[in-house]
């Protein structure tokens, strides 16, 4: 059979609707027989051998006369079908309201585009794209590298809650100390229970405790901690710069929400974060890896990659926080195997 293209489509005649949509779901239905493929469905009928030919063109043709971006969909798109799954293109016309910032629908197995329900809505990007941090959510990221190998990426804007109760003591002493604070006759509970600082132990020590600064602004505006406010905001922001004011709202959001956040410099994030806390001799490992964002920040597909594998490989999930007036928005980031 062959296609013509019309309007940004390829349209097919004869019983290309019996043949391709009804029993595969490809395409638009159009008046009679005739169907409407996007030039990624076209590309992949004549890839099979199902399609003869586009306005003369063959695959190889057709493939040549497409716009950038175009070979990422392909791939993902030809994946999808060879792992069993029905999908259609998330464009006006093929599904209704089409969601913006989407490439296809993905069906769950068994199912088509004449069923409601969707297992997936997929992106597809090469490696070398960059991706908002806002654009990404309720979606799956589909990362084409330079070898044409394919990685699945789902993301999801998960609701964050831990189960540690804990409330710090008044007005406890601290001395500002470089880039941390030194509390040295803290109450027990405060890193027992609350898992705040670090002891500092040893000689001339004694049972002293190590707050790191957004740790101490967070307890001084809460107002255990008898340390100046904007004197602790200050020097935060001399050593980090705005970074400083967007990890202490995170680390505000974390323990407002009964988590309790660590630092995470070990693993190349901002906080590593335990969900429940009841003492520091039960403590379990930490249930999240934290990255605090900028504002409008881009997205490395190359380095987002990185980081799911790392939290993955220390049976972590990875949370961003995203910058919002009401504080950080969460977005997770896990691999897929579809």
């Amino acid at each position: 059979m062959d296609g013509r293209r019309r309007d940004g489509a390829v349209v097919v005649d004869g019983d290309a609707r019996q043949r391709f949509h009804d029993a595969r779901g490809y395409g638009r239905p159009l008046d009679g027989d005739s169907l409407a493929l996007t030039p990624v469905e076209a590309a992949h009928l004549l890839f099979r051998g199902d399609l003869h030919a586009v306005d003369g063109d063959g695959f190889r043709a057709f493939l040549a006369d497409t716009a950038p971006g175009f070979a990422p969909r392909f791939l993902v798109y030809k994946d999808l079908r060879d792992r069993g799954f029905y999908l259609s293109p998330a464009r006006e016309g093929w599904v209704a309201d089409p969601p913006g910032g989407v490439d296809f629908l993905v069906y769950p197995r068994g199912k088509g585009p004449w069923d409601d329900d969707v297992a997936y809505r997929v992106r597809a990007l090469g490696e070398r794209e960059q991706v908002p941090a806002d654009s990404l959510g309720d979606c799956v990221l589909a990362v084409a590298d330079e070898e044409s190998d394919l990685t699945y990426l789902e993301t999801a804007e998960p609701s964050v809650a831990g189960g540690t109760e804990f409330d710090p003591p008044a007005a406890v002493d601290g001395t500002l100390l470089d880039d941390r604070v030194v509390v040295w006759d803290p109450p027990e509970a405060l890193h027992h229970r609350g898992f705040y600082g670090r002891p500092l132990s040893g000689e001339g020590g004694g049972d002293a405790l190590q707050l790191s600064l957004v740790e101490a602004a967070y307890l001084a505006a809460e107002g255990a901690l008898a340390l100046d406010v904007p004197r602790a905001l200050e020097r935060g922001r001399a050593v980090e710069g705005e970074r400083f004011d967007r990890r202490l709202r995170t680390y505000r959001a974390l323990r407002d929400a009964g988590l309790v956040p660590k630092t995470g410099f070990k693993f190349g994030a901002d906080f590593r974060v335990y969900d429940t806390v009841e003492s520091v001799e039960s403590l379990g490992h930490a249930a999240y890896l934290v990255r605090v964002l900028p504002s409008g920040h881009e997205f490395d597909p190359r380095s987002l990659a990185l980081d799911v594998r790392l939290a993955h490989g220390v049976r972590k999930e990875l949370l961003f926080a995203r910058a919002s007036d009401d504080g950080p928005d969460w977005l997770s980031v896990s691999r897929l195997t579809p």
